[in-house]
């Protein structure tokens, strides 16, 4: 009995070493929040370098890219990334860990008065392209899954209402989105149509009073939580797809958070499920006849995407600037290190030529130059050149560059999402290929189509 008790009194001490103490439990939930003073970016088990909670200064503008910009422009970036350095890097990575949106964000996010972006009047902010597209790198720079919400929200979702929208819906949802007191969704993706988006499945049946949606969407960004969800569907009648507004709530509708995601994990993505659900005839956007009007809204939201990378890769840089001179190793700092400075210049490099590729794909559009063919090739451009970006940050932060603490993990994973959405890489250099050769080689050709090829090749 003795012996019982005592192997008893050594599991329970056993026990207690696999509990955080008081203290150190404090210590784990205030890592993951704001703090004042110093400590912000200190991790006292690695003393040796600051974390990405305290965001470091920008140093990633090595051909004075800033004077491109005009002064309101230049005002965007400096507010947006005061608020960025500020409230959210202290507090992202532990809700990026936890695959949580930072919904107590939201308020003062929504004071910066980016949402709506360059949609004039409703109470939308209505500045230029690249005025905005400051704002969208500032965040990406921090955080690239704020940067997606915002993008859902602003440029799919409140684009289409603005572009195809009647009178009604936009008085009725712009002037509240535009304030954060509504969040939007953009519902096309399906489970079984991903790059080949145009084979929409979901139906709109015609019914007394409204429509019936049926059918499933996947990947939807900001899904599980948003008040108005723009839903793309195929009318039972016409065969021509249309488009319907859809509120959180709607009797038949359910959407569902996509878990186990290594990138964007802020974001809440969700797969949707729509079952006789019905919406009056008002929900439904007049300006959508076709599939081809998506391309309304997708050729300015594809221009957000291709600066979304930019933000995202002048991040890593800066937090990898100042790792290299804090870290030392054999007696100096890395940065001292030949292929440690090899590896920053590439950095530096691509970004330059991301932000420039962009900055040009911008003022086309201004001009109504761009072409879908530009917009792709850019985008494939820069999240290919992003990709290369982070898998060097990663190199030069050894150990650290695996810890989301130091952002540049946390943007390796991301950046396959901007790698993949908006149009794969391989279908955007697909279609800029269909620029150049006027061939267009996403679809293989038809059984017809090679056989009569064969027989041609036999005569020559």
């Amino acid at each position: 009995m003795a012996s019982t008790s005592a192997a008893k009194e050594r599991l329970a001490v056993l026990a207690q070493q696999f509990q955080p103490s008081d203290d150190r439990a404090a210590e784990l939930v205030l890592g993951r929040e704001a703090t004042a003073g110093p400590s912000l970016g200190k991790d006292p088990t690695f003393p040796q370098a600051t974390t990405a909670a305290k965001f470091p200064k920008p140093v990633h503008d090595a051909l004075d890219l800033d004077g491109l910009l005009t002064p309101e422009e230049r005002a965007m970036r400096k507010k947006v990334r005061a608020y960025m350095e500020s409230e959210v890097a202290p507090v992202i990575a532990g809700y990026w860990e936890k695959a949580e949106f930072p919904f107590k964000l939201v308020p003062s996010f929504a004071k910066l008065g980016l949402a709506g972006g360059s949609i004039r009047g409703y109470g939308c902010p209505g500045g230029s392209i690249i005025q905005n597209a400051m704002a969208v790198i500032e965040i990406a720079r921090v955080d690239a899954s704020l940067s997606t919400f915002l993008l859902v929200h602003s440029y799919l979702a409140m684009l289409t209402v603005s572009l195809l929208g009647s009178e009604q819906q936009k008085q009725e949802l712009l002037p509240a989105m535009a304030k954060l007191d509504l969040v939007g969704c953009w519902a096309l993706t399906e489970p079984s149509n991903g790059s080949d988006a145009s084979s929409i499945r979901c139906t709109a049946t015609k019914v007394p009073g409204g429509y019936q949606l049926d059918g499933c969407k996947r990947w939807i960004g900001n899904g599980t939580w948003a008040d108005v969800a723009v839903v793309w569907a195929r009318n039972s009648e016409t065969q021509q797809v249309n488009a319907f507004i859809v509120r959180k709530g709607t009797p038949g509708f359910k959407a569902t958070k996509i878990e186990n995601k290594i990138a964007l994990r802020c974001v809440q993505n969700a797969d949707m499920v729509f079952e006789r659900c019905f919406v009056p005839d008002s929900a439904r956007l007049p300006g959508v006849e076709s599939f081809k009007d998506t391309n309304k809204v997708l050729a300015i939201s594809r221009i957000m995407v291709a600066w979304q990378p930019v933000g995202l890769a002048m991040g890593v840089y800066d937090v990898c600037v100042r790792y290299v001179a804090q870290r030392e190793q054999f007696g100096s700092p890395i940065g001292s290190f030949q292929l440690v400075q090899e590896r920053l210049v590439r950095m530096l490099g691509n970004i330059q030529a991301m932000f420039m590729m962009a900055w040009r794909l911008s003022k086309l559009y201004e001009e109504g130059r761009m072409s879908h063919e530009q917009a792709s090739m850019v985008k494939a451009w820069n999240t290919l050149r992003a990709r290369e970006v982070t898998a060097l940050g990663r190199e030069v932060l050894g150990g650290n560059g695996i810890l989301a603490d130091f952002n540049v993990a946390k943007a390796f994973c991301d950046v396959e999402a901007f790698y993949t959405y908006e149009g794969t890489y391989d279908v955007n250099v697909l279609v800029a290929g269909r620029g150049i050769t006027g061939q267009a080689a996403i679809k293989a050709p038809s059984k017809a189509k090679r056989a009569g090829k064969g027989v041609e090749g036999v005569q020559a």
